[in-house]
């Protein structure tokens, strides 16, 4: 489980969603999923929330032309994971979400989520800042490839969450930093070794 003080997923930050974990954990469906297992396929109808009770998930994206597969994102432990807000109409997801571990959940219907912002005035808000918080950490994300080096970014992850590298194959964390594998070995064993 992450357990640093600063999210890995930092649209959480400032939220409080204790109300909607106690809803997955009271009426979401058990789950459990084998490493390579989906949630969510990609081009298919978006239909899943989950809260991650035991596990990591990872989503990805398909580059056709290239003929490879990028990991964008994890959710992990005590996070919630879903293809948001594709999910809470049913439209077409724009990611595979995997369980890139044996991970247990406890999942609702986007539509059932969709439901109960409509009908509380307090989840709407809630839903709105979920959204606002999505954009700021996806946005930063997409600068930090421009305001930083690939060195940078890696030591960025690890100060955020030095438990990453324990978790997470070596594949995974290069692609989410949008690097090659051979590229983060080196960079690796820069930081650990001093070796250039």
């Amino acid at each position: 489980m992450m357990t640093s003080n600063k999210h890995f997923n930092s649209y959480k930050e400032g939220l409080d969603l204790e109300f909607l974990r106690e809803y997955c954990m009271e009426h979401g469906e058990r789950r459990v999923m084998e490493r390579g297992e989906t949630l969510e396929e990609a081009g298919e109808p978006a239909q899943w929330v989950a809260y991650v009770e035991r596990g990591c998930f990872k989503y990805m994206v398909h580059n056709d032309e290239e003929g490879k597969d990028y990991c964008t994102g994890f959710a992990f432990e005590g996070e919630f994971v879903a293809d948001f807000p594709y999910c809470l109409d049913g439209d077409v997801s724009e990611v595979s979400i995997e369980a890139d571990m044996p991970c247990e959940v406890r999942v609702i219907s986007g539509q059932e989520l969709q439901a109960l912002i409509d009908n509380d005035p307090k989840m709407a808000k809630l839903d709105l800042k979920i959204l606002k918080n999505l954009f700021k950490m996806v946005y930063a994300r997409d600068l930090d490839h421009y305001r930083y080096t690939a060195r940078s970014r890696y030591r960025r992850l690890l100060d955020r969450c030095p438990q990453v590298v324990q978790m997470l194959s070596l594949k995974d964390i290069a692609s989410f930093l949008n690097i090659t594998p051979q590229l983060l070995s080196k960079i690796r064993r820069e930081i650990t070794f001093g070796q250039k």
